[in-house]
């Protein structure tokens, strides 16, 4: 297991139940082991092998309650997001099960839903925050985002959701972008914010990808080099916005705004 900086502000809301896991692993257990040794979790995490062949992963989970799992950093974050956040992950699981009927099978592509169901699982974040921050993040307006408005981010709250994004952040780089979900919640606990991001998710919500790119390391507070303004001067990290986000200039308003190719 790689080892892992548990001081990281990205993974205040684990750290708990991720030392507990790792002390298992220390022990000797393997990794489905561990974590089924350390919490109650509505599912079991069993060994890769347990996956019959042919069976598609999310299937198997919906059918038998148990989660096949590898003994690799990867499958780590996602047994801790399984403990810390179990409705949502149900959720997830739910609506891919249900898509994975609804098509007779595993099609060869996934499809709208499945795709953003596979976005949210792998590299969302959820993110509870002022209505002013939330318009500066939609727009893009990065200099607002973290310069002007970087008093209000106390009152705001980025919880990391996707394994494979807590995965790649054990190597931290200033490139590496989220995809954050507007949670509708309250800041309370990690269990408040599971249990409302549950119920808010849905098939026809889903399909229209609402996700807004946002780069992790620019929140304020979770990286040392992010107290100086001018690290946000870096267009191959914070691109501008496409020119649809904009609102338009006065002399423009029966003007449409594309991208250009």
């Amino acid at each position: 297991m790689n080892p892992i900086d548990w001081a990281a502000p990205w993974l205040q809301p684990y750290r708990t139940v991720g030392q507990a896991v790792a002390a298992q692993l220390q022990s000797g257990l393997d990794l489905p082991a561990a974590l089924n040794a350390t919490a109650c979790a509505p599912v079991q995490f069993v060994p890769q092998s347990a996956l019959p062949p042919g069976e598609a992963y999310e299937h198997f989970i919906y059918r038998t309650r148990c989660v096949p799992t590898r003994n690799n950093l990867h499958d780590f974050f996602n047994g801790l997001c399984w403990l810390q956040c179990p409705q949502t992950k149900l959720r997830l699981n739910q609506l891919q099960a249900t898509e994975i009927a609804a098509a007779g099978g595993v099609p060869p592509l996934r499809g709208p839903v499945r795709d953003a169901l596979t976005v949210l699982d792998e590299n969302a974040a959820f993110l509870i925050a002022p209505p002013a921050l939330w318009e500066a993040l939609r727009q893009r307006d990065w200099p607002r985002l973290f310069v002007t408005l970087r008093p209000l981010w106390a009152e705001a709250r980025l919880q990391l959701f996707g394994h494979a994004l807590l995965e790649k952040l054990v190597y931290p780089r200033k490139p590496m972008v989220a995809h954050v979900y507007c949670a509708q919640t309250a800041i309370t606990s990690i269990a408040n914010v599971d249990a409302d991001v549950a119920a808010q998710l849905h098939a026809a919500q889903l399909a229209r990808k609402p996700f807004t790119p946002l780069p992790v390391l620019g929140v304020p507070g979770w990286w040392a080099d992010n107290a100086d303004a001018a690290f946000y001067d870096d267009p191959q990290v914070f691109r501008p916005p496409r020119l649809e986000l904009l609102p338009p200039k006065p002399h423009l308003t029966t003007a449409i705004l594309t991208e250009k190719p």
